[in-house]
């Protein structure tokens, strides 16, 4: 039996909201080229984590919070 999707469309506002100045000026400069910010990891007591994907959605990045990309590959992600 498939359950139905429960995800909700991406509201691009929202996902900026509470991001400092120095993510949002990485995440617009990825985005001008072709990456899309797909979900931010808001952790109790820390800096959100804005997370970007390529065209393919096959590699993604980590704006830190001083602006600077992490391509590590670290976080773990589900399909």
């Amino acid at each position: 039996m498939t359950t139905p999707e429960r995800r909700k469309p991406i509201d691009s506002a929202a996902l900026r909201a509470g991001l400092n100045d120095e993510q949002r000026q990485a995440v617009d400069t990825l985005e001008h080229f072709g990456w899309s910010l797909r979900f931010v990891r808001r952790p109790l007591f820390r800096d959100p984590i804005p997370v970007l994907f390529d065209r393919a959605g096959e590699r993604y990045v980590v704006v830190q919070p001083d602006g600077s990309l992490d391509e590590s590959m670290a976080l773990k992600l589900r399909p």
